[in-house]
């Protein structure tokens, strides 16, 4: 840092790219306070997909030995045809990746990497739910419902794809329905022993179903997107009936089948996204993960660019002076935005490791090391 005092951060949000953020930018001097709208956090949320993009951007973070402890390490990704079985693509995961991309490849549940997260930041201030951004030339305040402020050089939006701080700068736009609604179900290892320690995607002609090992191997996470143009709810607490998801995989091959048949409870959510965003941020307020870029799952990367995310705002802010907010903000926006709208173009198009030629390939994705990737003059 300068030798002015360190700058003052205010990150919006306590889910995985806030936490993340807090995270990085204490590790470059800043002084960070972390606001969330929930009055609780509990182990939300099912299972995700880390890749060595992510991974490495966690080690970096001081964090690889406490994410590993948590997860599962698969042995291969597995793209299946849901139709008759037929193994369509086997990439090799494991040793095999992490020695090619020097990070390994690892599957968790949410609520624990976010657990981890949270022991690395400590303390949040819950029940502040932003209502919007006041700017000055020399500082920033954030307004909270119910009368409350904070006042900072620095104000990240890390709040998601309803993002209010998103809305203060830009005002209000709905994110796009893709007309799909996703099952989320975690089954215990005991109802389904024989499922091998792999990612298996079986590929249907307009749905999909992946699963794959989280919780130290105690449990099999799944998640069926499937078209239904009738439900538009988000959320990770409304219920969904196993009986349902059975009837829309009815031509799926016995073996996926019996994943989703093992399930005693499901969740489920419609899924959206949005177009890339031009600008990511005005003055000294940015934006963050799935505020500026949220994407479908189908690339299972939303948590992987929030932490890359996390880790070049740092690198943009490190050493910056109060004056030079607004060019390292803008510096973060520039090096980010190519990354991001590659990633949700490839999601949404669901072309991924099903050996297409179309949207970023698996070496664009993990390759990435944003520890190390140029950053802006």
């Amino acid at each position: 840092m300068t030798t002015e005092s360190p700058l003052r951060v205010v990150v919006v949000g306590a889910g995985i790219g806030g936490l993340a953020t807090a995270v990085a930018l204490r590790g470059i001097g800043a002084q960070v306070q972390v606001h969330e709208q929930a009055r609780a956090l509990t182990r939300a949320g099912a299972g995700l997909q880390l890749a060595p993009n992510a991974t490495g951007a966690l080690r970096g973070l001081g964090l690889a030995e406490r994410v590993a402890a948590i997860a599962c390490r698969p042995e291969s990704w597995c793209s299946f045809e849901a139709a008759d079985a037929v193994l369509s693509l086997r990439v090799p995961l494991g040793d095999e990746v992490e020695h090619e991309f020097g990070a390994p490849y690892l599957h968790v549940h949410r609520g624990d990497l976010h657990e981890v997260l949270l022991d690395a930041v400590g303390d949040v201030h819950l029940g502040h739910r932003a209502v919007g951004v006041e700017q000055t030339e020399n500082d920033v305040t954030v307004r909270f419902a119910g009368g409350d402020a904070a006042i900072a050089d620095v104000v990240i939006g890390a709040d998601g794809i309803h993002s209010q701080i998103r809305e203060s700068l830009f005002g209000r736009t709905n994110p796009r329905f893709s007309g799909l609604v996703a099952y989320r179900g975690i089954v215990p290892r005991d109802r389904v022993p024989d499922v091998p320690p792999v990612s298996a995607k079986w590929w249907g002609e307009d749905r999909h179903l992946v699963h794959y090992w989280v919780s130290c191997g105690r449990e099999l996470n799944f998640v069926a997107p499937v078209p239904d143009e009738t439900w538009t709810e988000e959320s990770w607490t409304a219920e969904g009936r196993v009986t349902d998801l059975l009837d829309a995989l009815s031509g799926f091959a016995e073996p996926a089948r019996r994943v989703v048949a093992a399930a005693s409870s499901l969740m489920r959510t419609a899924l959206y996204d949005r177009d890339p965003l031009q600008a990511w941020g005005e003055g000294r307020v940015a934006l963050l993960g799935d505020a500026c870029h949220p994407m479908l799952p189908f690339m299972a990367q939303g948590a992987g660019m929030a932490v890359e995310d996390a880790v070049l705002l740092a690198r943009c802010l490190d050493g910056a002076s109060r004056a030079e907010v607004g060019p390292a903000l803008r510096r973060y926006a520039e090096v980010r935005r190519p990354r991001t709208s590659a990633v949700q173009g490839g999601s949404r198009g669901n072309e991924f490791l099903r050996g297409s030629a179309s949207g970023p390939n698996s070496d664009e994705v993990y390759g990435y090391d944003a520890w190390q990737v140029p950053l802006p003059a």
